[in-house]
Order: C-alpha cells, then structure tokens, then sequence
C-alpha cells in the first residue's frame, strides 16, 4: 500500500492569520483541504494520515466527512517540530504497516502539490528506497559573510551545483524506518536541521530526485497565500504561446 503523511501541526506564525495557516480559508475552502484533495484524487495513494494541532483534531475529522475525503483513514496530533511530527505520524502507522509498503510525506500547506508530483516520488521511491521531489535552483546564489550575514556577501556559489529539494518526500516504510532509528542511536535527531533530507545527509544516505515544480510551493507568508489565491482562479486556464 501507499500512504500519505500530512504534516499539519505547525501554527504558521509568519502568515500572522488568527488561525494556524493550513486553517486559513481560500475561495471558501482551508488551505489544508487542497492539499488533501490532490492526495485524495492521486491513484497510486491508497490511504492518508493527518498529523494535525490537538486542538484541530475534531475539525478535521468534520472537513474530511463535508469534503468527502474517503481515504483519510486516521488523524493523530502533531509534534512540536517537523520531525516530531513526522515520528508521531510513523508512530501511527506502525501498527498496519509492512516493510515495502510506501509512505509520501508532504505539508499541509502544501496546497500547490499535482498527482503527477505524487506520484513520480512513489515511483522513485519504489525503485530506490526514496524518492525527493527536487528542481534545479534557478536564482543565484551568495553565501553569507560570518561578519554581518544579513547583510552582505563576498562569495558566490554555483547554482549548476545545487538541487532544490522539496516535497513529497517518499520512502519505503523500511528505508523510513531505519533511518531514524539510525539517526536516534547516533545521537544527532536534535544536532541536525529538522528535516528528514537533513538526517538523510547527516548518515550519508543517497538521496534520489523525483519530479519537481517550481510551483509547488509551501504555503508560508501573506504573499503566498495571495499567489495560491491567483493559481485558483487561473489553473483551468488554457494559454497559447
């Protein structure tokens, strides 16, 4: 079987919303709810798991019943960071999960997520044990000077050297869960940037690509919640050029 994860614990402070940013309507609809939806529509996932705020936990249990989201199968709460989060969430699946089953983890505010995203990292992830969707960076890039870092740079970096990583970010259930036992013995799960590339990169494991877009995008800021705002009302839109 195939499973999502949907981190959906975090409180998006930086939107500066009255409600956490996943919450946040759209068009009438939670942002959170787009993002399931994409899920909810994508052959290859057979069930979802919602790793949600406590205090959310009933409400979303009403949104997937009013917007027919049959394949969320279970809600549990969140943790205090991304990766407490995550381990809450496999800490869910455990009990119905087997070694080669796949698990895709993706953001709630996530809502710019395709099918097709979805399910080129479970492809991926099937033939490698991961599969991250990434793109290649297209700005330039600097690296901070230590002396005043916000401010300045002397160095640059070239960008043909990088890939952006993004999500989902698919595994096989074993490959999962052998990664962060591993990365719990070594001691470094509170050393490392939360994230599960991080830990990834910290025990030396090969990361593999998976289709990425430069449109899928985490929902963070004021701005973004405009620009998905205008993907809406513009994505059934058909352009000749």
């Amino acid at each position: 079987m195939n499973y999502a994860i949907i981190l959906a614990g975090g409180v998006g402070s930086r939107v500066g919303a009255n409600v956490p940013k996943q919450f946040i309507e759209v068009q009438g609809k939670p942002i959170l709810i787009y993002t399931l939806e994409a899920f909810q529509r994508c052959d290859q996932i057979d069930a979802i798991e919602v790793v949600c705020i406590a205090s959310y936990m009933d409400r979303m249990r009403q949104m997937a019943e009013q917007y027919g989201l049959t394949k969320v199968k279970y809600i549990v709460e969140g943790g205090a960071t991304y990766q407490d989060s995550v381990m809450c969430g496999m800490q869910g699946l455990e009990p119905f999960i087997h070694d080669d089953d796949v698990v895709a983890i993706h953001f709630g505010a996530g809502a710019f997520i395709t099918e097709d995203l979805i399910s080129d990292s479970i492809r991926v992830a099937k033939e490698n044990g991961n599969g991250i969707s990434s793109d290649p960076v297209v700005l330039c890039l600097a690296v901070k000077d230590p002396r005043d870092p916000e401010r300045f740079s002397t160095e640059g970096d070239d960008r043909d050297r990088f890939m952006g990583l993004n999500s989902p970010q698919t595994f096989t259930w074993a490959f999962l869960r052998d990664l962060y036992e591993e990365g719990r013995q070594a001691g470094i799960m509170d050393k490392i940037d939360p994230h599960t590339t991080s830990l990834m990169a910290a025990l030396g494991k090969p990361l593999y690509f998976s289709k990425g877009s430069s449109m899928n995008i985490k929902i963070t800021s004021r701005d973004d919640v405009k620009l998905f705002n205008a993907y809406l009302l513009s994505r059934d839109q058909e352009f000749d050029f």
